[in-house]
């Protein structure tokens, strides 16, 4: 099961809509077949498994991550698939989150003569398909923010004009994180800046690109950022509001672009209608990189699922951008709550990973 996890992660970031999953079969006392799900509409992890298995997959077990399916969508049901290999014994991390799906693959399974054992390292299999059981349950995408700051919580310096806080063994931690996610969303600010290009890497290419999403109520980008001139503006996403000029749209979608035309909140785009509709596209994780008042609107709007903080052992002083930003306060009886979950170091940066304590919008004092 451990090596089915290690394959489905090499599926993060390229299943949208579907969760990733990872197969291995099992036949005298060695593996003889491995897959992993890598892109929707294509085969799935135990098809792949079994197809390199062959012959031997007769009377073998197959550890998969997820429930295998049981229903009709852009391929066939895996449970039949595993019947008809001659399977004698699935063993899966976890149940299908879908509640119409939920324990169907297991009834089939078992209905034909399979063995079939559930829950082996289900924490990790839920924890890989987090962001997967979010999107079922509420329709909204899997959020992570990641905020690199030094040591009394600053950003940048005054203006905004340093480009990097954390070291280089944090931002190669951040390029891996972009592999596995299908979205990067920042500030219109932080494209003005620094005019990043928000890649996993130079080698990034096809469904290991994520989308670069920016939220820009006036359609402020500058048309000359990376975002808009690498030769992948087909994998950026403008959102804007109504009071964006449409010249300005039609510039946006002239470059490659797409530019999403969504409800004002308090002055910029509002990030519940963004994500909604990031949610209806099928997208599963979205990385949120900043900057701060970006940061400051989701985590005031309840809408962050995990933090994670690249700590750098640097003092930049009361004058530069704090991390969260515009002017955002709480009362500390009400005050956005996390609960750490680990810790550890990234060259000289502490990372430390937290969740929320309490889901539910904060009103600023």
């Amino acid at each position: 099961m451990r090596e089915a996890l290690a394959l489905a992660r090499r599926g993060e970031g390229s299943t949208r809509p579907n969760p990733p999953v990872g197969a291995v079969v099992v036949a005298r006392g060695g593996c003889v077949g491995r897959g992993w799900h890598r892109k929707a509409g294509g085969p799935h992890a135990e098809v792949f498994a079994l197809e390199e298995a062959g012959w031997r997959a007769r009377g073998a077990t197959i550890y998969v991550t997820l429930e295998p399916c049981s229903t009709w969508g852009r391929t066939g049901p895996c449970t039949e698939r595993v019947i008809s290999s001659g399977i004698r014994r699935v063993v899966f991390g976890v149940r299908d989150p879908h509640p119409k799906h939920q324990g169907a693959g297991t009834k089939v399974l078992r209905k034909a003569g399979i063995q079939v054992t559930e829950g082996v390292s289900e924490p990790e299999a839920r924890e890989l398909i987090r962001p997967f059981e979010k999107r079922v349950r509420t329709g909204l995408p899997y959020v992570t923010l990641k905020m690199a700051m030094s040591l009394d919580g600053r950003i940048a310096e005054p203006g905004g004009k340093s480009r990097w806080v954390s070291g280089p063994a944090s931002r190669a931690e951040v390029g891996k994180l972009r592999r596995r996610v299908d979205a990067v969303l920042v500030g219109r600010r932080t494209v003005s800046l620094d005019d990043p290009n928000l890649s996993p890497g130079p080698s990034a290419r096809g469904s290991k690109m994520p989308f670069r999403i920016v939220a820009d109520s006036l359609g402020q980008t500058p048309l000359s950022s990376r975002i808009l001139t690498d030769g992948r503006q087909c994998r950026t996403i403008i959102a804007v509001t109504e009071a964006c000029p449409k010249a300005r749209v039609r510039r946006f979608q002239r470059l490659g672009a797409a530019a999403w035309v969504l409800p004002n909140a308090r002055g910029g785009v509002s990030l519940k209608a963004l994500l909604e509709r990031l949610g209806r596209e099928g997208f599963l994780r979205v990385l949120c990189e900043g900057g701060g008042e970006l940061a400051a609107s989701l985590v005031a709007g309840g809408l962050v699922d995990e933090y994670l903080f690249f700590v750098a052992p640097k003092l930049l002083g009361s004058r530069s951008l704090p991390l969260i930003g515009g002017a955002k306060s709480w009362p500390l009886d009400s005050c956005p709550t996390l609960r750490f979950t680990g810790a550890g170091m990234s060259g000289p940066d502490a990372m430390l990973r937290a969740f929320p304590a309490r889901r539910r919008p904060c009103s600023p004092a």
